[in-house]
């Protein structure tokens, strides 16, 4: 099994306050805010991003596994999620996430390639962790 750590800090109201977080095995560290999750204010980060990295991150990981598996030869994966951070009755809950991936992969055709994507998006742990948002995959064979 493995384990993995981070940490956040908050200080303040929602509203007026800030936060940090950090990960322990890189150190790298970020902040968060109000506006940065729920305006347009781009000067933080959000939980969404960083869900959104950590989706990303494993989708393009899992789908480099599945087509080494299935015999093909990943060159480059590139993997964009878009979180969708929407009102829902008193609060608000992550509705959506909208994987855009585009692989370059040596040997396959569209159909298999196809096939595979929606595979890697059903079994990578961090779309399992969110098996209550939808999850949508636009794959792009290149």
């Amino acid at each position: 099994m493995s384990k993995h750590f981070a940490q956040a800090q908050w200080e303040g109201t929602l509203v007026k306050g800030k936060g940090q977080y950090k990960l322990k095995t890189s150190g790298y560290e970020g902040g968060v805010n109000f506006s940065s999750r729920f305006e347009d204010d781009k000067s933080a980060s959000s939980p969404e991003e960083l869900i959104g990295a950590a989706h990303a991150s494993c989708f393009s990981m899992a789908f480099a596994h599945a087509l080494d598996t299935n015999g093909f030869e990943p060159v480059k994966i590139e993997t964009q999620a878009e979180v969708t951070l929407a009102k829902q009755g008193e609060g608000f809950a992550i509705s959506e996430v909208l994987l855009k991936m585009k692989g370059e992969v040596k040997g396959i055709d569209e159909k298999k390639f196809q096939e595979i994507a929606g595979q890697a998006k059903e079994n990578c742990p961090v779309s399992k962790a969110l098996s209550g948002t939808s999850i949508k995959l636009e794959a792009k064979l290149v």
